[in-house]
């Protein structure tokens, strides 16, 4: 068993990789890039599953795996979008998880701090388990992890554009301050990042366009999982410091001064 488990709320996985299920050009592919990254929870949208049909190819995928099901709240501008949205989804997919979005810019899709913080305290209460979707802001994160939330996950850049961490000194300070997971959301666009991400300290990412939308989607699901398991491995081996002056590989001793 994997002794360097990620833990969110009282759940243990031992992947560090989360994944979107939008943009895949068919349900098959996007099935296959799931297995492909060896992922446990993936996050969908209530608009793309009729959770009522319970021959939806989509939920059956599901029910023949260990993998999570997180609802998330897309296309609510309001805390009480928000809160309607994640009810609705977590009682029909019968799950407590849920990742809070409250985006009412339509341009950026940059999330709305006072409305995700309202929707987040209202469930919490309820008893769900709340991941909101926050810009890299540290005193936010605080303050959600504060009202009971099991994680927050800051952006790297806006979604789907994949410019990658555009947002990592604050993110490092989030991670930095946190005591519940952080895991980087939106923006990553290649391995690197999420290898990047995931050695600054990050506990996972999640990655959906620059999966959903690749050349090959397997083969680029596989690849973020190894570029997540190299991070994690980096992080935890402890990376050395930066010098401003070279440092010579080996000590100036020896037959050079014999």
């Amino acid at each position: 068993m994997n002794s360097d488990m990620l833990i969110i709320g009282d759940h243990s996985f031992s992947s560090r990789l989360i994944l979107g299920t939008g943009k895949f050009s068919s349900q098959d592919l996007m099935k296959e890039s799931i297995g492909s990254s060896e992922c446990e929870m993936v996050t969908l949208a209530l608009r793309r599953v009729d959770f009522s049909n319970q021959s939806d190819d989509f939920m059956a995928s599901f029910k023949e795996s260990n993998v999570i099901f997180m609802p998330n709240t897309s296309g609510a501008r309001t805390a009480d979008e928000a809160v309607r949205i994640a009810r609705l989804a977590c009682t029909a997919g019968n799950t407590p998880w849920v990742k809070i979005e409250v985006t009412p810019e339509p341009d950026y899709l940059l999330p709305d701090p006072i409305e995700t913080v309202k929707a987040s305290e209202i469930l919490v209460k309820e008893g769900y388990n709340v991941l909101p979707y926050i810009n890299a802001d540290p005193i936010l994160a605080k303050r959600l992890e504060e009202i009971g939330c099991v994680a927050v996950m800051p952006l790297a850049a806006p979604i789907g554009t994949n410019k990658g961490l555009e947002t990592k000194v604050l993110i490092e300070i989030i991670i930095e301050k946190s005591s519940v997971p952080v895991i980087v959301d939106a923006g990553l666009g290649a391995p690197s990042h999420a290898a990047h991400a995931m050695e600054m300290g990050a506990d996972a990412v999640l990655v959906n366009t620059a999966i959903a939308t690749a050349n090959d989607p397997v083969m680029m699901a596989r690849a973020f999982k190894q570029a997540v398991e190299s991070g994690r491995e980096a992080y935890l081996a402890g990376l050395p410091g930066k010098c401003l002056a070279a440092q010579a590989s080996s000590p100036l001793t020896g037959f050079l001064h014999q």
